[in-house]
This record gives structure tokens, sequence and C-alpha cells, in this order.
């Protein structure tokens, strides 16, 4: 990669993060710290208000403006196969602004590049998402954004009910299934439900702040914890023996709450 070009795409990595750190970018460009220090010095110098410092990380001061970004033909390519990816497994709402995203980027890109990737052919039926699997997926959605509690009625795996009040952190899709991860205020603890087991929810009127131990980072924080530890115990675990612990299950207990 030619100099001028690193030094562009410096500024692009940190303009699309909150902060990003001298090993991220020598990571990414296949280039030492070292070097990445350099040049963000020689960027500093001609005028690019990049602010921070070594070992903790940099970002792009306010008020500073680029050209609008442009997309190879293997870039806008892969843009429109996240999008048709992700239209199939998302709600009503987020799969229209999925599409006139997708049309202004397409709006942009050169006619070679449009053309191709229009053409692209890769496709991604919506089997198996029900529509009312795509409502309760955008009213859990807009109660995570907006930080409400809601009132749950699930069914675990044999079928049996119970009714949680919860505190909603996150969507995640399984590749079949999409669960719900949250605080239970009933356990004290995280837990995750699968939406195609929720059989009501109703989104409260009280709001709930982040708190220290309840949020998304800590839950995620937490199965990385019990992952490793179940990953450490299936190496030690003896040979022949055929039940050694899951390195996965941690993720999995998330979604089956108890």
């Amino acid at each position: 990669m030619r100099r001028a070009d690193r030094l562009f795409q410096i500024v692009q990595l940190i303009r699309g993060r909150r902060l990003t750190t001298a090993a991220f970018l020598a990571e990414r460009l296949e280039v030492s710290e070292r070097t990445v220090y350099r040049d963000i010095a020689d960027l500093q110098h001609q005028g690019v208000p990049i602010e921070g410092e070594a070992g903790v990380g940099y970002r792009l001061g306010a008020g500073f403006e680029l050209p609008p970004l442009m997309f190879t033909q293997d870039e806008a390519s892969a843009l429109v196969a996240a999008a048709r990816l992700a239209q199939s497994w998302v709600d009503p709402a987020m799969a229209r602004d999925i599409e006139t995203g997708l049309g202004k980027i397409l709006s942009v890109l050169p006619p070679s590049a449009r053309v191709s990737a229009e053409a692209l052919a890769l496709y991604a039926p919506a089997l198996g998402l029900s529509d009312l699997l795509r409502e309760r997926l955008q009213t859990l959605r807009e109660a995570v954004q907006s930080h409400h509690k809601l009132h749950l009625v699930y069914r675990d795996v044999a079928g049996e009910p119970s009714e949680r009040t919860v505190r909603p952190l996150g969507c995640f899709y399984w590749g079949k299934v999409w669960t719900l991860s949250t605080w239970c205020e009933l356990r004290e603890d995280f837990r995750g439900f699968r939406i195609d087991r929720i059989d009501a929810v109703e989104v409260l009127a009280e709001r709930f702040r982040d708190e220290p131990g309840k949020t998304m980072a800590d839950m995620l924080r937490q199965v990385k914890t019990e992952a490793a530890e179940a990953k450490r115990l299936q190496k030690s675990w003896p040979e022949g023996v055929p039940t050694a612990p899951d390195a996965g299950v941690a993720l999995a207990r998330s979604t089956e709450p108890r």
C-alpha cells in the first residue's frame, strides 16, 4: 500500500470509531505500531485534528470534513450482500431502513460498481421468521433502545409458562432463532429468552438506567469469563469421559432461563 493511501485509510478508520488504538490500526494496515505513530504525527502536522495519545487511543476532532465515502466494486457487492441477508431476518421497520440506506449507497456508486452490485447473485429468502415474530422483534428492539422494562410470558423447552419482568439489553441472532438478552428482576441475574417462545410481551411505562453489573457490557464480560473457564475445564477433562463441559455452555445457559 502506498503511504498516501495508508494515511487516507488511517483517517477513515479513526473517523468510523469512537476511539481507535494504534494496535488496531497497525493490525488493519499490516504495519508496525511505530509506523502508525509516525503517520499520525505527520497527519497532525498537516492539520488533521486527530486527538489522543499513544497507548490510549485516537479520535477525530469535531469540524473535520472529508469527501463523501467511495466504495470499490467488491465493497459495494459486500454491502449489498449484507443488506440482503439482514433484510430477511430483521423487523419490518429496520428492513425498510436498510432498503432506503442501500438505495442511497447505490445512487452514489460509479455505474460499473452499481451494475455489479445490483447483479450480485446472492439471495436470502425470509424463511422461518413469521410476521408475528418480525413485529415482536421490532417491539423488543425499540424497548432496548428506549430503556423500557418489559413484562414477558414465556414458555421453556418443556412448554411450561412463566412470567418475568426484565430489563431488555439486546437481541441476538443465532442463525435460526433470535434471543432477547436481559437482566431478569426475578432471578437477579442475566437471562436470555428465545423470541419464538415469548407468548406475550408488555412494554411497561417504567424505564431503567444502566447500573454497574446489569449492563450488556457486564453480560458479555460474564459470558466471556464463563466460556473461558468451560474451555479450560474441557481441556483438562480425562480422556474417554464423554461428559466434558462444553466451552459454549456460557452462551447456551443464556437461552434457557431458570
